[in-house]
């Protein structure tokens, strides 16, 4: 094993609960809106959409935080929707409205038309833009792959776009059980497949993000969500490229199953602010890795708060193995950069000028 001081390991070090030199960090949503080099890229493509699908402006934004901050990883730019774009449900935005689906799921007939798509298909920018990522980062840090969960996918599949609360895609759960089981199955084993595809193509870790888990009651989130992210980390366990790769499940605001989520096989769940990380680990043991949980509003604060409220984080955490630093969600777009700076070098016990 690689030595532990070594920047390039110490972000897997800490998945596999190995000592590290200091508590690796990166940030969700790390390349993007706050950063201007990003917006001037995004200006450049023309669109969000243009940008995510053209490797080499994918791959450009991909490092842009990691040639500014001294993070621990890097994080493929890319949104989870390219999969259900991919299954032919036409992935659109509009400015000021967020992502749209133009063939929205609303039945069990729409639901039989779907299929898994192939990722070095509908779906090759995506690989193409981890091997450049992999590439052009010259092992200087991991990389990082991702999709949206099954549930997630589904709810924006359902409502066509983003909800307050998701009233339409419960309802189908509810009334039509096994209709969203089987777009819950079709939606798993493609994210499975665009994960290994990533694996494949060079992401050294994994990570899924159920960022609409938490909205569901605990006995629905384990039939509906974690059932099928239990499901993707088998399908991976399986996969001759992925199965050596850590995999990290962050379900937002799902803290009532910890103790579920850590029995998928996954080697780390991202945990939310408003769980501390002392309890969390106290409550799923030497399962997993932990990764979190700042909240990200702390990163509009003064310098002396937010080293204050990084090492609150370390702290709770405590003296044990296997925790990487980040937010509790996205990074903002009204952050000051230099806060970011401020952060990270908090987090290595470094003093920040």
């Amino acid at each position: 094993m690689a030595d532990a001081s070594d920047r390039s390991n110490r972000f897997l070090r800490a998945l596999a609960r190995q000592p590290v030199d200091a508590t690796p960090v990166w940030i969700m949503r790390q390349a993007g809106r706050y950063l201007p080099e990003y917006r001037a890229t995004r200006e450049r493509a023309g669109s969000f959409l243009k940008l995510a699908q053209t490797p080499e402006l994918a791959c450009e934004v991909t490092l842009q935080p990691v040639e500014r901050f001294e993070l621990d990883a890097a994080i493929l730019f890319s949104d989870i929707l390219t999969v259900p774009d991919a299954m032919g449900l036409g992935l659109h935005f509009v400015d000021g409205e967020g992502p749209k689906l133009a063939r929205p799921v609303r039945s069990a007939a729409d639901v039989a038309r779907l299929g898994v798509p192939d990722p070095e298909q509908s779906l090759r920018y995506v690989p193409d833009a981890v091997r450049l990522c992999r590439r052009e980062l010259r092992g200087r840090v991991p990389l990082i792959g991702f999709a949206g969960s099954p549930w997630t996918l589904a709810c924006y599949m359902i409502e066509g776009q983003g909800s307050r609360d998701f009233s339409r895609v419960k309802a189908f759960a509810l009334n039509e059980p096994a209709a969203m089981h089987a777009l819950l199955d079709v939606n798993a084993r493609a994210v499975a497949a665009y994960l290994a595809a990533q694996a494949a193509a060079g992401a050294q870790a994994l990570m899924v993000f159920d960022s609409w888990g938490g909205m569901l009651a605990p006995a629905m989130f384990e039939e509906f969500s974690c059932r099928y992210l239990a499901e993707i980390a088998a399908l991976l366990r399986d996969d001759p490229h992925a199965r050596d790769l850590p995999l990290i499940l962050f379900s937002k605001g799902a803290n009532a199953s910890l103790e579920a989520l850590a029995d998928t096989g996954c080697a780390a769940l991202g945990l939310d602010w408003t769980i501390t990380l002392d309890r969390a680990r106290r409550r799923v043991g030497d399962r997993v890795a932990l990764q979190g949980n700042l909240d990200p509003a702390t990163l509009l604060a003064s310098p002396d708060v937010i080293r204050r409220e990084v090492r609150r984080v370390l702290d709770d955490f405590g003296p044990h193995p296997g925790h990487v630093f980040n937010l509790g969600h996205g990074i903002t777009p009204d952050v000051d950069p230099a806060h970011v700076a401020v952060l990270v070098d908090a987090v290595h016990g470094k003093i920040a000028a």
